[in-house]
């Protein structure tokens, strides 16, 4: 017999909060899933970052409790704050002669180079592209980087999306890259993941309004003025399109190949195809192709609906003679992983699972 929701609540509320009252009293649960195979996945959300860091022994009673009703086959419990992350980011280093680092400074016009090179202790460079936005980029870029981490990868991530960035939210972090001389940078660290972002540099309520050579002048500076090494894989998530990002990685960086996120959808394969076109006219390999969001599985009675079309993304790879990677479900537990800074690959499940396998298929196949 399959638990409910009221069942899984009342243990909850026996779990008390150090400060005074329970789990549920302190209304800390949020996004309780129980899916038709028994499965069951929540948030624990404290009203601060500070309480957040009391409670791993409430979190993992709470998973141990759920886990053992009737009907539960596994429990999935994240712990979270609200307002985790500060509104403001960190002020910049003081300038030098106060016997402090000097300032580090992002946003500079790009220097010239004779041509791609290699960045120093990187094995691979991988981009993570799409046609168009909205297809989960930057979350498969986030969640593949942590799924390589868990298997033993040395992984670096850079946001390239310099007017939109993400991966500061979707990594759960804050913290600014610092710098010894003002010049080059020591990347943030998140979930086992080097990380660099315009997103840690400035106010998150803040456009960044820039012109194209100061957006490709940062990419430089990411690319070639951050300690990233020793890596694996540097993997970058590209903003969406075929501009000024995509073309300065081709003429500054020697790239092993660039994978292509789409949905299934033909205005999302439309777009995926020029992606695709613009790699090969620019000589990056395109590695494969993932489609993303291709079926939302009910968390309620297991149905499977492919919302934005069936397999278009597997017979495009097929028409194109490029490898098909694999196929990342849409589901609700995603984008609450991504909202909080816990990507989905960290635990367990169908799109863990999922993404643990792309990891693999890279692996296997001497890409990561």
């Amino acid at each position: 017999m399959a638990v409910s929701k009221e069942q899984i609540l009342e243990t909850l509320a026996g779990v008390a909060v150090p400060d005074g009252g329970d789990l549920v009293s302190r209304d800390m649960i949020r996004g309780l899933m129980v899916a038709a195979d028994g499965k069951v996945s929540f948030l624990i959300e404290a009203p601060t970052p500070e309480l957040a860091g009391t409670l791993e022994p409430q979190r993992a009673a709470a998973q141990a409790a759920v886990a053992a009703l009737d009907g539960v086959s596994h429990a999935t419990v994240i712990l979270t704050a609200h307002n985790a992350m500060p509104k403001n980011a960190p002020q910049p280093a003081p300038s030098a002669g106060t016997g402090e680092p000097p300032a580090l400074k992002i946003g500079q016009h790009p220097k010239p180079q004779d041509g791609p090179e290699k960045i120093k202790g990187v094995d691979r460079v991988i981009a993570i592209a799409s046609g168009k936005g909205g297809v989960g980029k930057s979350t498969v870029a986030s969640n593949l980087a942590v799924a390589l981490a868990k298997q033993g990868r040395k992984v670096g991530l850079i946001d390239a999306d310099v007017l939109g960035p993400s991966q500061q939210l979707m990594m759960g972090t804050r913290d600014r890259p610092k710098s010894d001389d003002g010049k080059i940078m020591d990347p943030v660290v998140a979930h086992g993941v080097k990380l660099v972002s315009i997103g840690l540099f400035v106010d998150p309520d803040q456009a960044v309004v820039w012109r194209g050579p100061l957006i490709t002048g940062t990419i430089q500076q990411f690319l070639f003025s951050v300690n990233w090494g020793p890596l694996d894989v540097l993997i970058i998530d590209l903003p969406p399109g075929t501009g000024d990002v995509q073309i300065t990685l081709a003429q500054k960086v020697l790239m092993s190949g660039a994978l292509v996120v789409s949905t299934p959808q033909d205005v999302a394969l439309i777009d995926a195809h020029k992606a695709i076109d613009m790699f090969q006219k620019v000589r990056i390999p395109v590695l494969g192709l993932i489609e993303n969001m291709s079926m939302y599985v009910c968390p309620n009675c297991g149905h499977e609906d492919h919302i934005f079309g069936e397999g278009g993304v597997r017979a495009e790879s097929e028409r194109m003679k490029i490898p098909f990677l694999g196929e990342i479900p849409l589901a609700r537990e995603v984008r609450m992983a991504g909202d909080t800074g816990t990507p989905i690959a960290l635990g367990e499940g169908p799109v863990a699972e999922a993404y643990q396998r792309l990891a693999r298929e890279l692996i296997n196949g001497g890409m990561g």
